[in-house]
């Protein structure tokens, strides 16, 4: 295993947990009344615009699973237009399952869309950035034995540990607490903030820890 690689991506992924605290705490400087709590919708819009610019600039600069073929600017484009397309399916995809799993169906109807478009900041808009618009290479990551790389490796950390977090969140939601945090979808969205931030620390420490007996193979 490659240790260089390695720590190109634990700096990466420093990076994008430092994006979700400043999510958190730039807009307090500049926007009156902000608060996660107080205007959460407004905060899942900022959290989810700083995390893809963050996936973005890490993909131009790390350069994560480069290829070593040359592209066109025509090629280029289409791939970017077919990611803008994944992104925007994810989105709905996942309001559907959310609403599947019990969010309100007419109710609520952008909480749950913001949501959802936070959950695919987390998860899709990595996919996108480190495998491209390319359903195929997607079950493979997700596939046994499918990781070839520690990039692979950390993608599928980081998605299951956000997607987690999301479910568990939802556990104190029908509870009589009273609490503001109860307020649909807050403690979801945290959950799934904490599992995405937890898996970015726990991806790299994980694969050290493995690096023994993890062998990639070749593309």
């Amino acid at each position: 295993m490659d240790e260089t690689e390695l720590r190109r991506m634990s700096t990466g992924h420093v990076f994008c947990v430092i994006a979700v605290a400043l999510s958190i705490c730039i807009p307090t400087l500049f926007l009156d009344g902000f608060s996660f709590l107080g205007t959460h919708l407004s905060w899942l819009c900022i959290c989810s615009l700083c995390v893809i610019i963050v996936n973005i600039l890490l993909l131009l600069t790390l350069k994560p699973n480069a290829s070593s073929k040359k592209s066109s600017l025509a090629n280029k484009f289409n791939k970017l237009t077919k990611s803008c397309i994944y992104f925007l399916i994810s989105c709905f995809l996942f309001h559907g399952i959310i609403v599947l799993y019990g969010a309100p169906l007419v109710e609520s109807v952008a909480e749950t869309f913001l949501f959802a478009v936070l959950l695919s900041s987390f998860t899709t808009s990595r996919c996108l950035c480190l495998l491209g618009p390319s359903f195929p290479a997607w079950l493979r990551v997700f596939s046994k034995d499918g990781a070839l790389s520690v990039w692979d490796h950390s993608l599928q950390i980081t998605t299951v540990s956000s997607v987690v977090g999301a479910w568990l969140g939802a556990f104190p939601i029908p509870l009589d607490w009273d609490r503001p945090w109860q307020v649909w979808p807050i403690s979801c969205s945290l959950g799934a903030t904490i599992g995405y931030v937890a898996g970015l620390l726990m991806a790299p420490v994980w694969i050290y820890w493995n690096r023994k007996r993890l062998t990639y193979k070749s593309r």
